[in-house]
């Protein structure tokens, strides 16, 4: 049968007496067999030639364009726990509309009145910092009262010290006035002594001339001791001096001393105010936080937490939301081989899970069902299923993308590449090619111009 054996079996035995043998070995028949064959075979050699888009399957899902447009988590910065619940999954709300109400999980915020006795430690310490400036104030002026008292009081000791140097001055004078009276009696007395002898004077003149002469000695010493107290006037002057700048000194350091303690405390008591004030505002944002708000206008999806009394830490999602206005988008995925033919703004056809379509996948003109896209954004680091994450927006001058459609779902995308022969492509498939590598005209010129 298969004319494997040398034996030819139609030769030994006639086969025309049978009427299927009758049928195939005709030529009848085989004319018309030919012709369409040759037929067959024409129209195989057209389709070859037909043009053929290339494309890149990809499986992604449907998405948002904007990150602050996807469904989110509303998380509590705080650990608490809750008290009341004030709506239901499903409900519609309004930015900053309250979802839910915590309490205080923590012993040190249990107090009701925590920002009111926040306030009034403030108040307290404010008046603490006004009661030390104005002491600063007070000793600045002490200060300079002692500064203008010790100038006085040294310019009369300089004045006394002046005098006493006067006196010291006059007082010498005088010694010398009085040596030179005791010289002049000395000879006086001399000369009448001597007289007496001769018998020219009296002997009442020459005791009269002793007194004299004692009298000027006993001046003498009385002038010296003036001398010698005139001088110990000027060292006491001095010393006087010396004990004013001392104890002026000392005293203005001592109030100096009391200011810089003043202000020290002065800037403690601020430093705490400072501190306090953070705290209160720290304790009124901490309260705020115990009603939870939407952070837009969406549809609850989801209470993670549930029930009234139960706790969480800070952190911990609470329920999940989904903002009621975005721009639709598709995160679908490429393989690596892949990645070098998609190009920001390539064309790309979508085919929604659950939409009834029709995918021709060379011919997307003749396709039903599927709808315009454009690449908007191409991630640059794999993604961990390893493979490409690439964006996708409607395409405005396609059809407009279904409304029922809805964030999450799935979606097969189809980029299309370059249009080549079918023949081309079915070498290329059976070979294992990846598809033809371009790029689009805008990035040849952007890259010529460099």
């Amino acid at each position: 049968m298969l004319n494997i054996s040398p034996n030819k079996l139609n030769q030994k035995v006639d086969l025309s007496g049978y009427k299927a043998a009758q049928k195939v070995f005709g030529r009848k028949h085989n004319k018309h067999f030919n012709r369409m064959l040759t037929f067959f075979s024409i129209i195989v050699l057209i389709i070859m030639f037909l043009p053929w888009t290339q494309t890149i399957s990809g499986k992604g899902y449907l998405t948002t364009l904007r990150p602050d447009q996807r469904p989110q988590t509303i998380q509590s910065p705080i650990p608490g726990r809750i008290e009341r619940w004030y709506v239901k999954e499903g409900d519609f709300v309004h930015k900053g509309d309250t979802i839910l109400h915590i309490s205080e999980v923590k012993s040190e915020y249990f107090d009701p009145n925590l920002v009111e006795r926040t306030g009034q430690q403030i108040k307290a310490k404010s008046m603490a910092v006004n009661s030390y400036q104005e002491k600063v104030k007070a000793l600045n002026n002490q200060i300079g009262a002692l500064s203008t008292e010790r100038q006085l009081k040294l310019e009369q000791a300089a004045n006394k010290l002046i005098q006493s140097k006067l006196k010291v001055e006059s007082d010498s004078i005088d010694l010398e006035a009085a040596k030179t009276n005791i010289i002049i009696a000395e000879r006086q007395y001399n000369r009448t002594e001597q007289l007496e002898k001769e018998g020219l004077k009296a002997l009442t003149d020459v005791e009269e001339k002793r007194l004299k002469l004692q009298e000027a000695q006993a001046k003498l010493i009385s002038q010296e001791n003036k001398l010698l107290a005139s001088k110990n006037n000027v060292i006491n002057a001095q010393v006087e001096i010396n004990r004013l700048q001392a104890e002026y000194t000392d005293k203005i350091s001592k109030a100096r001393s009391d200011m810089l303690t003043a202000q020290s405390n002065q800037f403690d008591s601020e430093a705490q105010v400072t501190k306090l004030e953070n705290a209160y505002t720290n304790y009124e944002i901490r309260n705020s936080m115990l009603y939870i708000r939407a952070p837009q206008s969406g549809y609850i999806n989801k209470a993670l937490q549930s029930g009234i009394g139960e706790t969480f830490k800070e952190g911990d999602r609470l329920v999940g939301i989904m903002p009621s206005s975005y721009d639709m988008a598709v995160e679908t995925f490429v393989e690596p081989i892949d990645l070098p033919l998609i190009h920001i703004g390539e064309k790309v056809r979508i085919q929604f899970d659950g939409w009834p379509a029709i995918v021709f996948s060379g011919w997307p003109n003749v396709s039903f069902g599927t709808f315009g896209g454009k690449v908007v954004a191409i991630e640059t680091f794999i993604s961990d299923n390893g493979k490409y994450r690439v964006l996708l927006a409607p395409d405005e001058e396609d059809v407009e993308w279904p409304k029922a459609i809805r964030v999450g779902s799935g979606a097969n995308t189809i980029a299309l590449l370059n249009d080549v022969p079918i023949w081309f492509e079915l070498w290329r498939q059976l070979n294992g090619f990846p598809p033809n590598y371009y790029q689009p005209e805008n990035e040849v010129v952007n890259v010529s111009k460099k």
